[in-house]
């Protein structure tokens, strides 16, 4: 593929999966925004984690981490504790409720998704499982 050709790809996913992300982050149920989502979930998957870890994994700088999280103990989703190798750090922990809403929010978009595979033609949906093991890939730093 040339260079020309690989950069249309990478413009079009980029545009595709960022315009397809916030398509079904907007079809969900209304309440804690993607980044308090984003970061519960993260939570849910990892369990226990220091801010400055919760806020690495994010991708976002440790006083917005530390806002989100703030606000996800307030709604009852996350609950932080001093860290007790180090009393100046705090950990936080998803609650059970806190892992109820990662799981609504993921099924309904999951569902929502599934319904939008549904209406694509078969020709379609057979390149998309097709291209699946190739998206996974870019998930990961390592070389596939």
């Amino acid at each position: 593929m040339t260079t020309s050709s690989t950069q249309d790809v990478s413009g079009r996913l980029f545009l595709a999966v960022g315009r397809l992300s916030r398509s079904l982050r907007q079809a969900g149920t209304p309440g804690p925004g993607h980044g308090a989502i984003s970061a519960l979930a993260t939570l849910v998957s990892h369990g226990q984690l220091r801010l400055g870890d919760l806020a690495a994994k994010e991708g976002v700088a440790a006083a917005t981490m530390s806002r989100i999280v703030a606000a996800l103990v307030e709604a009852g989703y996350v609950r932080r504790e001093s860290d007790p190798l180090d009393r100046r750090a705090w950990l936080a922990t998803a609650t059970d409720e806190g892992e109820r809403v990662v799981s609504g929010v993921r099924s309904t978009r999951v569902q929502e998704l599934g319904k939008r595979i549904d209406r694509l033609p078969e020709h379609l949906r057979e390149s998309l499982t097709a291209a699946l093991p190739a998206l996974e890939a870019l998930l990961t730093d390592e070389e596939p």
